[in-house]
């Protein structure tokens, strides 16, 4: 057959292929044709849970998640995400296709994103990111969160929560309808939360806008708007070590009441930060064969992680200079004062990216470009606080910090850095056959950062150039059409953060040399995988394979008494493991949902410390669970609805030596509702109660700053390396929360 004939033949053939299977959108295990491990919840199942909830507490049955929350309502900063043993640093989060990561440190913070109850799906891609995804790094994977369209009728709704801990939540969203004869339809919604810490003194509040604007037209061309703001003052729980956990358990907290002197007052703890997202994604059709997608986007973010420690009127430093005159310091007692100790960041990302995809024949080819300005100041500034120990400024403005004799900022760090990322990619998707497809691609990025260093010293600037070539490859077979089969390769990179660039000092002393030569870390991950999708049942099963050079561990060190986020070089590491998930559907508006995942992650090389090497070849990467079990399921019958979700997650380490590790444990949750809207006015209204963390158990739930060796250890030439301790999360206590949803 001549070639243009078996192209039209083929994309013929191809549009008759189809993966058919369930439409329930209440399954947990939706339809998937992507050639790799890509798991998924709807708003049927978002809309069940309790409405506090952030985006990494929904994703905890799936495969590969370990969740460590320390608050059951998801408020507090104090959490993390690990995905096949990788950290939140490791994974690419998207809202509307624009990134929410952190430029500098690569962190996203769950609380600030977009409410639950205007998310559409929460899309968990364990391994890989796409192609195309405005990320750098991404070697856990990709969670990707999508708003719900605007409605195309006029229409509003309400939602009252009351719960455990004095909890109290409204959510109003308001939706315009088509408007006029524009073909614009928008919706606003506003949430405002408060809830007192659930251990030890303290409350949360957060107030949070989100809006799309959106105009279709034609074969599939869209644009839209989208927006989330986020306003919150939360809490930071302590994070105990081994020993202080075992010593007073739930009870390590920060203190009630102020007494002078005191630096462990609750309210020098509180974290604020404001926050606003925006994302312009556009999708044009530009003929039969040629399309164009684009997002543009914007973020901002201010806020301030604060600590209590102490001031003395004269003794201080200022980079490595000697201050000469004492400062003046209100409220000093022989010549010391309790403070506040800022940790601000002030930051702003903007950034395109943008493509061309052309079907020609069997070839669906793909070019595009991507380009990302950013900009982070950090300073570690002080602030007064008054006599009952309320801090003067919480938010750590830099105007209204306690200056030097001659009227500069006394700061411990003050650095500003610029990150500039530019990216492009090219991919081929060829259906060699009708059901078989071979994808092939490359993405090149290039990240320089450049800042200065602000407190005097031999450092003023810095900077740092780095690019990555970035091949991948993948081939997915419909066996049939509930039967697939796919298998691939990528490859990921990311620098290390950008605090490793600067000087530190103690004392006028230098304490950490910021260097730009640390490597990047350098990954290549495999997956092979089967997935099944049946009337009434669906499973999907991934072999994964990962090796690491230079991989950098997320952690958290005290930096002149702030908490601050580093990178460990834990050297090589090698992973391998299975991710399984089974939906069962036995009826209609009932779902049933396991999930499980084998995880062999272990260090390949022993690592430097205290002028030797420890031997932690064949030692446990840490915050690596070797088995974790998800079971969950939903039921609606259009009178009463509800679900269940059990996690068990095994033991984790949190050394590299592996002589600490924590133990493993079950949480489960479980809500009930009823559809009361036939009984009143047929208007949508729902009553819902949600119980989290039912059992309550008492535990560690996963490891906040790891350490090389828990306790002293004989290096590999004889030298005793000192041990440091590691800090934990407590896992929440148990909570309640009663819903009210009207619809109008």
């Amino acid at each position: 057959m001549p070639a243009a004939a078996w192209a039209q033949q083929a994309s013929e053939d191809t549009a008759d292929i189809r993966v058919t299977g369930h439409r329930d959108p209440e399954g947990l295990l939706p339809n998937q044709t992507a050639p790799k491990a890509v798991s998924e919840i709807s708003a049927d199942f978002i809309v069940k849970q309790a409405p506090t909830l952030n985006a990494f507490q929904l994703v905890t049955l799936l495969p590969g998640a370990n969740v460590a929350s320390s608050d059951p309502y998801g408020l507090s900063t104090s959490s993390s995400l690990t995905l096949r043993g990788l950290g939140q640093d490791e994974i690419g989060v998207l809202l509307e296709g624009a990134p929410q990561n952190d430029i500098g440190y690569y962190y996203a913070y769950p609380s600030q994103f977009a409410d639950p109850g205007n998310l559409r799906t929460i899309s968990l891609a364990q391994g890989s990111v796409d192609i195309d995804s405005p990320t750098v790094g991404g070697a856990a994977g990709l969670l990707s969160l999508t708003l719900d369209d605007p409605k195309a009728t006029r229409q509003a709704v309400v939602d009252l929560s009351l719960g455990s801990y004095n909890a109290r939540r409204v959510f109003a969203r308001v939706d315009t309808g088509t408007i006029g004869t524009t073909g614009l339809k928008a919706f606003v919604s506003y949430s405002n939360t408060r809830a007192d810490n659930w251990r030890g003194a303290g409350f949360d509040t957060r107030q949070h806008v989100d809006a799309k604007l959106l105009r279709e037209w034609g074969n599939g061309n869209r644009a839209s708007l989208a927006i989330s703001y986020n306003d919150a003052n939360s809490s930071s729980y302590p994070s105990p070590t081994l020993a202080d956990w075992q010593a007073v358990g739930r009870g390590f907290n920060y203190d009630e009441r102020y007494t002078a002197g005191n630096t462990n007052y609750w309210r020098l703890y509180r974290a604020p930060f404001r926050s606003l997202y925006a994302a312009a994604p556009v999708h044009v059709r530009l003929n039969d064969r040629l399309t164009l997608d684009s997002t543009s986007y914007l973020q901002f973010g201010y806020g301030n992680s604060p600590y209590g420690t102490e001031l003395a009127t004269t003794g201080n430093f200022l980079g490595n200079e000697e201050l000469a005159q004492p400062i003046a310091l209100p409220g000093a007692v022989d010549g010391v004062a309790t403070v506040l100790g800022n940790y601000t960041g002030d930051q702003m990302r903007t950034g395109n990216v943008s493509k061309l995809t052309l079907q020609a024949g069997l070839h669906r080819i793909t070019v595009g470009l991507w380009f990302d300005y950013g900009t982070d100041r950090v300073t570690q500034t002080y602030t007064s606080i008054d006599a009952e120990g309320n801090p003067t400024d919480r938010w750590g403005y830099r105007d209204r910090a306690i200056r030097t004799a001659d009227g500069r900022l006394l700061a411990y760090e003050n650095q500003r850095t610029v990150t500039v990322t530019k990216g492009f990619f090219l991919a081929d998707s060829i259906a060699l056959t009708p059901r078989l497809t071979l994808d092939a691609g490359f993405k090149g990025v290039n990240l320089l950062r450049s800042g200065r260093n602000y407190l005097p010293g031999p450092q003023t600037n810095v900077r740092r150039d780095s690019f990555a070539a970035l091949p991948r490859a993948a081939i997915h077979y419909a066996v049939s059409d509930r039967q697939q089969i796919f298998a691939n390769v990528t490859t990921n990179f990311r620098t290390p953060n950008e605090f490793t660039l600067y000087d530190s000092y103690a004392g006028g002393v230098l304490s950490t040399r910021g260097t730009d030569s640390l490597k990047n870390e350098y990954s290549v991950s495999q997956e092979v995988g089967y997935r099944y999708i049946g009337p009434n049942l669906s499973a999907s099963a991934t072999a994964f394979h990962y090796k690491f050079r230079n991989r950098q561990l997320a952690t958290v060190i005290v930096s002149g008494g702030a908490q601050v986020n580093s990178t460990l070089n834990a050297g090589g590491q090698s992973s391998y493991g299975i991710d399984a998930e089974i939906d069962y559907r036995p009826a209609k508006g009932v779902s049933v949902y396991l999930s499980g995942e084998y995880l062999h992650a272990r260090i390949d090389d022993d690592l430097p410390a205290g002028g030797d090497f420890l031997p932690t070849r064949g030692k446990h990467a840490v915050s690596s669970p070797t088995v974790q079990f998800g079971a969950g399921g939903t039921f609606d019958d259009g009178r009463l609805f509800g679900s269940v979700a059990g996690k068990y997650l095994g033991r984790q380490y949190a050394t590299f030596m592996n002589d600490e590790s924590i133990k493993g444990y079950a949480t489960l949750d479980l809500s009930i509702g009823v559809h009361l809207a036939d009984w009143i006015d047929g208007k949508r209204t729902d009553l819902r109660i949600n119980a989290i963390n039912v059992t309550d158990p008492h535990i560690l739930s996963g490891v906040q700053a790891v350490s090389t060796n828990a306790h002293e250890v004989m290096g590999r030439g004889g030298v005793i390396i000192a041990g440091s301790a590691p800090a934990y999360y407590i896992g929440s206590g148990a909570a309640v929360m009663a819903t009210v949803s009207r619809g109008f």
